[in-house]
């Protein structure tokens, strides 16, 4: 017998920028890059995977500011390992973000091939991409967030970009391999010695996952400026309301929800050899039930749920998933859970395995994904704890969950 389940809500707070353009402009306006930059000046535009808010916009405004200042910008993709470590695959995730040559207005230059420029002060050689060495210039697009892996000054962010996104898939590898809360920083302040970065334009998102803050930081600022920015971006964080749970329903992962298809800071799992799980959370059970569309057959993350479905499987393109899986290290996160045909079974096996807590007793909660947080679906057992929450009410009654006929889940789906 399933539990009933209630629509709850979480209250968010936090401002977006409405206008992307003004908001990019603003911030070039706040600084003065007329003397970094020269008519003419070819200049690499670096452009990560990630699912940020308004990145095809923000792509654009970038590139329209730099052209102001008399630049020839063209776009580089920066996503390490991602997109199946080629080339190819590298420009097809940008196309899934909106970031084609035709709608920006400058060429794409999408290549695995990198330079040696240097070594860290232990050693660890430091690469960057070709094109992007080659250029006269680059300047950075990323989203300051905490990191899936590790926690430490500088986490996932502009200077990340620098040592791990520029690097390909041949400096991922070896940054992994050393130790990414060292050598993140150590990489990136060996590339920055070069002058070959300009710059970048920090972003930050609200618990909406709505672009918040825009500010472009000069190279010689970025170590100083990022783990500034990087505490008001954990302020912001959206996360689930609970500090336990029996069981955990995820509708949907991706690349374009977190790097680990699920954000590691949300479920408190991070499956690290050699590192301990977060304390944020303890959930028993975690079932993953599809994987989007856009994260073209990645699933890397999958390892991180105990239960998934047979159709979340069929659609795992296993070559582009070990690609960044082994450039990680962290093979638990590809090792694929026990899956069942239809997501009603996978749900009702899944609960057979809490341990002495009877189903319509569990506390359980459902979201779409790691990143939308402000809607969820949470048992009738986790009621008393909701309502002592004052930034989360409840909205209806949902009843016992709710199953198409083939078993498909009837929550968030197609959302």
């Amino acid at each position: 017998m399933l539990p009933n389940m209630f629509l709850i809500r979480q209250k968010f707070e936090g401002n977006s920028i409405d206008n992307i353009a003004d908001g990019v402009h603003e911030a070039f306006v706040q600084v003065d890059l007329e003397s970094e930059v020269k008519k003419g000046q070819r200049i690499a535009v670096a452009v990560g995977s990630r699912g940020i808010a308004n990145i095809s916009a923000i792509v654009q405004s970038v590139v329209n500011e730099l052209k102001l200042l008399g630049a020839e910008p063209f776009i580089v993709p920066a996503m390490g390992s991602h997109g199946g470590a080629t080339a190819e695959g590298q420009e097809q995730v940008l196309m899934s973000l909106g970031v084609t040559a035709e709608k920006i207005g400058v060429p794409i230059v999408s290549s695995m091939e990198v330079e040696l420029i240097g070594q860290t002060a232990d050693g660890v050689p430091v690469y960057l991409d070709k094109s992007a060495f080659e250029s006269e210039g680059i300047f950075l697009i990323n989203r300051i967030k905490p990191h899936t892996d590790f926690d430490a000054p500088v986490e996932s962010g502009l200077i990340k970009m620098i040592a791990i996104g520029l690097a390909k898939h041949k400096g991922c590898v070896t940054i992994h391999t050393y130790g990414l809360a060292k050598y993140i920083p150590q990489a990136a302040e060996t590339v920055l010695k070069k002058g070959a970065i300009i710059g970048g334009l920090a972003i930050i998102e609200n618990s909406k996952e709505k672009t918040a803050h825009l500010e472009v930081i000069k190279a010689k600022q970025l170590l100083t400026k990022e783990p500034q920015l990087l505490e008001k971006a954990k302020k912001l964080m959206a996360r689930l309301p609970f500090k336990e749970l029996d069981f955990l329903i995820v509708r949907a992962m991706g690349k374009t929800i977190s790097g680990t298809g699920m954000d590691t800071n949300v479920i408190g799992r991070q499956r690290v050899e050699g590192l301990p799980e977060p304390d944020s959370i303890k959930i028993k059970r975690i079932a993953v039930l599809d994987l989007m569309d856009n994260s073209y057959g990645n699933a890397l993350g999958i390892g991180l749920a105990d239960f998934t479905t047979k159709g979340l499987v069929d659609k795992i393109d296993f070559k582009a998933m070990h690609a960044n899986v082994i450039s990680t290290g962290y093979l638990e996160r590809g090792k694929i859970p026990i899956y069942l045909d239809t997501e009603r079974e996978t749900i009702e096996t899944a609960l057979k395995t809490i341990g002495p807590v009877k189903p319509e007793k569990a506390t359980i909660c459902v979201i779409r994904n790691t990143l939308e947080l402000e809607e969820l679906v949470v048992s009738e057992s986790l009621l008393p704890v909701v309502q002592k929450l004052e930034n989360v009410e409840v909205i209806h009654s949902i009843g016992p969950l709710p199953f198409s006929n083939n078993g498909v889940l009837q929550l968030f789906y197609g959302s």
